[in-house]
């Protein structure tokens, strides 16, 4: 698969998904306070009026969740869909179309990233590249949060809320990530790994990695 067909896939997929999934997944984070402690300690590490980007945004919860918490957060997203859902439930909120294998922003303008679920639809050999991108608009002593379905093997879903749609779920483990984190820059300061809420129909554990850009070149 080309970079052009897995993105072209997967832009394609949640274009024609949104409206669903934005009604599907609306109480998410009311649901799950374990994340909602995790998206909170993250603001904190970021600190108040933090330079944010939420990449791989789609309808904006968590970028609303987070700028309630007084983060300066901007969302972006492949899908222009999901990113119509983000504008209309939050006006004053920022919502740009991008994708995450092409930053269109500044080295060091960040003071955080969030990536929350934004690469289950990226081949592994893609995200040396990806996280390189993370780390170079990240400000020294930004940090990352980056969330992430747990396990080994993939799935591939051939239609979703009725829509005939296709789209492949890679699933990895921390102890894959963490080292091309680490090949990209970072430090690692957090891994939590959660297991599967039956309740919220989650086949497998939900992982969350926290990094961060040293404040000085390492040697």
């Amino acid at each position: 698969m080309t970079d052009a067909d897995f993105v072209i896939e997967t832009r394609t997929f949640y274009d024609a998904v949104a409206e669903d999934y934005a009604v599907r997944f609306g109480d998410y984070l009311a649901a799950t306070p374990l994340d909602r402690g995790l998206l909170t300690g993250f603001a904190e590490l970021v600190g108040e009026g933090g330079e944010v980007a939420d990449l791989g945004c789609g309808p904006g919860r968590v970028t609303a969740f987070l700028a309630a918490r007084g983060l300066s957060i901007f969302g972006l997203d492949l899908s222009e869909s999901m990113l119509a859902i983000a504008r209309r439930e939050n006006p004053g909120l920022r919502f740009e179309q991008g994708s995450i294998l092409e930053l269109d922003l500044p080295a060091n303008s960040l003071d955080g990233v969030v990536s929350w679920y934004s690469i289950i639809h990226t081949p592994l050999d893609h995200l040396p590249g990806v996280f390189a991108g993370f780390h170079r608009v990240l400000r020294p002593g930004g940090h990352l949060l980056l969330g992430f379905q747990a396990g080994d093997e993939p799935r591939r879903y051939e239609e979703a809320f009725g829509h005939r749609v296709a789209l492949d779920f890679r699933r990895r483990r921390p102890e894959q990530i963490i080292p091309l984190l680490e090949a990209a820059g970072f430090t690692l300061r957090s891994r939590t790994l959660r297991e599967a809420d039956e309740e919220l129909g989650e086949p497998v554990a939900q992982a969350c990695l926290v990094a961060r850009k040293p404040s000085r070149p390492t040697s």
